[in-house]
């Protein structure tokens, strides 16, 4: 497999391409994405969730995309830069989503199945969703800006998920600017390297967030259905590995797939986090409803 080279990449050609592909794309996961939210009821959040209020939570630095409105200037004039003064609401009703972007996600063992990817993008939208017609506000961990409410941010965050990027085989969370006391959710295969994943949730409970990690798996990965001579490549063609025996190496992978699960289920216990995995071959309607449920569970 070939690879376009680095000047390629940007050309107004290419561009115009990456554009459309996201264009035509984007309607398909925002209806996927509503059509999925609507099968979770909207209960009792927000505001009305009980012990939540409107006094004084903390000062942070100003960053792009607060309003002029949201700088406290008496407390900025005190200091080098721009303050916004955050309510307890405020700073506790704030979603953060992390989707890999890594290229093993793209795998589908099966057309008629969704890519990792794809139903990542699919649970995240329609938890947004979710979020924003409860008076939330929803970011993205990979990007800069601060979470924001209405349906505007729901668009942008979809055409975030949706940006063609040049992965790695495998990616990892990207927890930065998560407010303190808020809420997130990493949705991943997690084939990766799992200390990243084990610095970023620990970073995030010393921020006082909580929140869950959904493993997201295409069927065959589970259940390893390989016999014979098989050549196993990852998805950018960096790895590769031939057998003659690929059922002698069942056991040994399912095992390690165990062992990291295992590992994944202790870390979150350990910080007040909540793990699921999830399967492509199956709705996404009960996932959605454990997430929902989840973090309603853990604010």
């Amino acid at each position: 497999m070939t690879h376009p080279a680095p000047s390629a990449l940007h050309t107004p050609e290419t561009l115009r391409h990456r554009s459309e592909t996201v264009a035509g794309s984007l309607p398909a996961l925002m209806i996927g994405a509503e059509h999925l939210a609507a099968t979770v009821l909207l209960g009792v959040h927000g505001r009305r969730r009980a012990g939540m209020g409107d006094e004084f939570w903390q000062y942070r630095p100003a960053v792009s995309g607060d309003s002029l409105r949201a700088i406290d200037w008496r407390r900025s004039a005190r200091a080098d830069g721009a303050y916004v003064r955050e309510t307890e609401w405020q700073a506790t009703q704030a979603l953060m989503l992390g989707v890999d972007d890594g290229a093993s996600m793209a795998f589908a063992g099966a057309k008629a199945r969704p890519s990792k990817l794809r139903r990542a993008q699919t649970l995240a939208m329609a938890l947004a969703i979710l979020a924003v017609r409860g008076g939330e506000r929803v970011g993205l961990t990979g990007l800069d800006e601060p979470p924001k409410g209405g349906k505007g941010q729901l668009l942008r965050l979809a055409q975030a998920l949706m940006d063609p990027v040049e992965p790695q085989d495998y990616g990892t969370p990207k927890p930065r600017a998560l407010p303190p006391g808020s809420r997130a959710v990493f949705l991943s295969d997690f084939l990766g390297p799992v200390e990243a994943v084990e610095t970023a949730l620990t970073q995030a409970a010393d921020r006082g967030v909580k929140g869950a990690l959904v493993q997201v798996l295409d069927p065959d990965e589970e259940a390893f259905p390989f016999n014979g001579r098989t050549v196993f490549e990852s998805m950018q063609g960096t790895l590769r590995f031939e057998t003659l025996k690929a059922k002698g190496l069942r056991t040994a992978y399912l095992d390690r797939l165990a062992e990291r699960r295992d590992r994944l289920a202790l870390l979150t216990r350990r910080t007040g986090w909540q793990f699921t995995t999830h399967h492509t071959g199956d709705p996404a309607e009960p996932t959605l409803l454990w997430l929902y449920r989840a973090l309603d569970r853990g604010a």
